[in-house]
């Protein structure tokens, strides 16, 4: 963490108050970056790690109160792991997911700020395909979304962690992909469903997000693969 200037932010979520360090600004740009140092993380969006964006706090909301008992989770494009750290102070099966060199540096930090015991990762490269990939019931990020290519990669690599029977819960702050990602999902046979949400954020804004929620259950009453809304 070296060179790197950072600030503690304090969320009550259910609750519960969890202490965040993040970086202190989206102005960080270091010289490894910038010499290819590390494939995949662009300069421009080098900092974009180290932010609790809003979709990331209405997804840790969701989580707060979602059913998870027995299930193994993955949240994929972690970032600061908000979701993921609100989980594993539920006691959930928890695993975190990010491309970013950074994040695993964060995640013990705040781990640690929060005395929780430390979370699993994996690779986070969606356009990696693993020969033998961890499989999850419960696929969950948020404000993934931001450039075309997203769905086609980020639906693929949902499907490849996904277990035969799962549901994946994507929080989107409307950036204008949300309903692509639900046809390529419903293509990979899930059933997919959105709905707008609303929260206060800590500095009284109000955000309103899209929560997509996909489903794939082989045995069950069969998939619907009707239009996604957009």
């Amino acid at each position: 963490m070296q060179g790197y200037q950072v600030k503690f932010e304090d969320y009550r979520i259910d609750g519960r108050d969890y202490r965040i360090r993040s970086l202190r600004d989206r102005q960080q740009y270091p010289a490894a970056c910038d010499e290819g140092e590390h494939p995949g993380v662009s300069a421009a969006n080098w900092p974009l790690f180290g932010v609790i964006w809003p979709s990331g706090q209405m997804l840790a909301r969701h989580m707060s109160t979602y059913a998870v008992d027995g299930l193994r989770i993955l949240e994929v494009g972690c970032g600061l792991a908000l979701a993921s750290i609100v989980l594993r102070g539920r006691g959930a099966d928890i695993t975190a997911s990010d491309h970013h060199p950074m994040v695993p540096s964060f995640l013990a930090a705040n781990l640690a700020l929060n005395e929780l015991r430390d979370i699993d990762t994996i690779a986070g490269e969606w356009a990696s395909e693993e020969a033998d990939p961890e499989l999850f019931d419960l696929i969950i990020g948020a404000d993934l979304l931001y450039e075309r290519d997203h769905c086609a990669m980020l639906s693929a690599f949902i499907d490849r962690h996904a277990k035969p029977v799962a549901e994946v819960i994507i929080v989107d702050p409307g950036r204008g992909y949300a309903g692509k990602f639900g046809r390529r999902m419903q293509t990979l046979g899930y059933s997919c469903t959105q709905e707008r949400s609303e929260m206060q954020l800590a500095d009284h804004e109000t955000f309103a997000g899209r929560i997509v929620t996909c489903r794939r259950d082989p045995g069950g009453n069969g998939v619907a693969k009707g239009m996604f809304p957009v």
